[in-house]
């Protein structure tokens, strides 16, 4: 996909200085409720997001939810403002991310039909989470849209691809705090006990102990 073509020159990136570095994650709670929901961990090479259902969203909890009335899927991926809205960015502007902390987007997708008829490049992982991690999963993606003190966040722009578009986000992005160090903290306040990772790998070698490969509609 493009956004794995974008994110080649990050990875190289992250090769060379990524082998000593270490952080802190957020602290995850222990998996000890029944499984309720499902969730599905994408990854499009070196970008990894999170996919729930619409349906399953609590009601109230994520307001940007109704800019996708149709959607039957919600996928959301966290990045630079400036690099991952940007289809033609430069290696060097992918080097500049990196290294220098920088504004944050969210990039929210609507999908109308089942993921794995949408990317059938990516990876899929499926994983089971009780309904009180499903409901603290929504609410980390629902804090993290930057809104300024208005109710609902609206698009600052297109988004990549499909029903999408970009919001406002809160952190600072860099190098060791990426879109794939996002979704692990994501998951983790969801409860799976996953360790920091910088890399798409990293995320989903751990996510694949806990949960199971959707097959591509191709296989």
């Amino acid at each position: 996909m493009l956004t794995a073509l974008r994110i080649i020159p990050l990875l190289l990136l992250m090769l060379i200085v990524g082998a000593g570095c270490s952080a802190t994650p957020v602290q995850s709670e222990p998996v000890d409720e029944k499984p309720a929901r499902i969730v599905l961990l994408v990854s499009h090479g070196w970008h990894t997001g999170i996919i729930v259902r619409t349906g399953d969203i609590p009601e109230g909890v994520w307001p940007e939810r109704a800019h996708y009335p149709d959607a039957a899927y919600l996928e959301v991926g966290w990045g630079d403002r400036e690099y991952y809205p940007e289809p033609d960015s430069s290696v060097g502007d992918a080097v500049w991310a990196a290294l220098v902390p920088s504004a944050a987007v969210l990039h929210v997708v609507g999908l109308t039909v089942h993921p794995t008829r949408v990317f059938s490049f990516s990876e899929i992982i499926a994983l089971e989470i009780s309904e009180a991690g499903f409901e603290r999963l929504i609410e980390f993606i629902a804090a993290t849209h930057d809104r300024a003190g208005a109710e609902r966040a609206e698009p600052i722009g297109p988004g990549l691809y499909l029903d999408s578009h970009f919001y406002l986000a809160l952190g600072r992005f860099h190098l060791f705090n990426n879109c794939n160090t996002w979704v692990v903290n994501a998951l983790r306040a969801a409860g799976l006990p996953l360790r920091w990772a910088m890399t798409s790998a990293g995320v989903t070698e751990q996510a694949l102990n806990f949960g199971t490969r959707v097959p591509r509609m191709d296989q």
